[in-house]
């Protein structure tokens, strides 16, 4: 918690403060005008808003990236110059610029400390499911053969099946003795959920399906979200859709759209609009799974799938109401009929709306077969179980890393 805090105050310091003495602005602390105060009070509150979309992020899995830090500065500072010109605030580009400057440097040196000095090292008990929980990765694991074996100073946590029989009384009072003295003990499926942002979906059971329900009120603000989120990006999307649309003509003979039918909320087909990527009647033989290498996509193809250009006119299935900006992907019926029959629960993804991205999109990529699919409703699940604003924000960030990396293209 000092660490914590210590490292905020510090970053308040380094990013506000040190541009008014390092660049000698004329600021006088003391007495301010409009331009400088509201200057600063910017400055402040995108540093502390950062700060909190970072902390909220953290609580999900995988590794925090500069990819995903750097999204975070430039969300909240475009808030702020919107507001600057909304309202025709007095205010100071050059200490702005300075600041939005300094909050990067100050982001990239605190997440290359972070990653090299502060690594969760977690104890765990090898009784019932826990056996491949060190292949879960980025901790450093702790195998605890006897209770007596175990140095409680240099853990996070325990970690133990507390269902398995195989756990006596032995282990059952030296985890009771453990969660007392202040060292949490959690339970292997809670773990293994939360470090890999997947729900085992061959351990459920019926009444674990409850859990899964999604918020109806965070679904409501959700799609309104999606509509406005839409309509500001026009501007900038419609212009890139018109000159993508003319390139794919340019190139090969067909449609620049490709429309085809996929299942969506409640199990409902309905009209989904792509770029097309492949060459004319590409499917004519009947649906095939994209992969690796495809040899039916087009030059054009190849680089609008890994920049995920292709999905752009499904903005217009997201004002339809077909869709949602983020969500499990959808499927054509063909497959859903196919993966009903050999995935668990599979059919229960169609409690929300498919998305133009999503977790699964983001944390896995394409999936290519039953056993790729089967991992990403595993990440679809984990999705539903915890959707929120925070988890919507993060995967906005992610997908502009696979956007910028080309992360599961196919």
């Amino acid at each position: 918690m000092l660490y914590k805090t210590t490292k905020f105050l510090f970053g308040i310091l380094f990013i506000v403060l040190l541009p008014i003495f390092l660049f000698r602005f004329p600021i006088n602390l003391q007495h301010l005008n409009p331009a400088q105060y509201n200057s600063l009070i910017m400055a402040v509150c995108a540093y502390v808003l950062h700060q909190y979309t970072m902390h909220l992020m953290i609580r999900f899995p995988g590794n925090r990236s500069v990819i995903s830090v750097l999204p975070s500065i430039a969300l909240w500072y475009g808030i702020f110059s919107s507001i600057i010109i909304i309202f025709r605030l007095d205010y100071s580009i050059l200490y702005l610029t300075c600041t939005l400057v300094f909050n990067f440097v100050f982001s990239f040196a605190e997440f290359i400390y972070d990653k090299r000095i502060h690594k969760d090292v977690m104890a765990y008990i090898p009784v019932g499911k826990t056996n491949d929980l060190d292949l879960i990765p980025n901790v450093q694991w702790i195998k605890v053969n006897r209770p007596r074996d175990l140095n409680v100073k240099s853990i996070k946590a325990i970690v133990a099946d507390l269902h398995a029989p195989a756990l006596d009384n032995e282990w059952q009072k030296f985890l009771a003795d453990q969660t007392l003295k202040g060292t949490p003990v959690y339970n292997v499926k809670q773990v293994v959920e939360s470090m890999t942002g997947r729900i085992k979906i061959n351990h459920m059971y019926e009444n674990n399906l409850g859990s899964l329900l999604p918020s109806p009120g965070y679904m409501v603000i959700k799609q309104i979200f999606d509509i406005v989120l839409v309509l500001l990006s026009f501007p900038i999307v419609l212009p890139i859709m018109l000159l993508t649309a003319i390139t794919i003509k340019l190139e090969s003979e067909g449609p620049a759209l490709f429309i085809q039918n996929r299942v969506g909320q409640g199990g409902k087909e309905f009209r989904i609009y792509k770029f097309r990527s492949m060459g004319k009647d590409s499917e004519k033989h009947g649906a095939q799974m994209a992969t690796t290498n495809d040899m039916r996509v087009t030059r054009v193809g190849k680089f609008i799938r890994k920049t995920r250009i292709d999905e752009l006119p499904q903005f217009f299935n997201v004002l339809k109401g077909d869709m949602s900006l983020i969500g499990p992907r959808p499927e054509q019926k063909v497959f859903v009929d196919q993966f009903e029959q050999e995935i668990p629960f599979y059919n229960y993804r169609h409690i929300v709306k498919p998305g133009i991205t999503g977790w699964a999109q983001v944390t896995h990529g394409y999936a290519g077969d039953a056993d790729e699919t089967r991992v990403k409703i595993e990440h679809d699940f984990y999705y539903i179980k915890h959707i929120s604003f925070s988890l919507d924000i993060l995967i906005v960030f992610k997908t502009i890393k696979t956007m910028l990396t080309g992360f599961g293209a196919r």
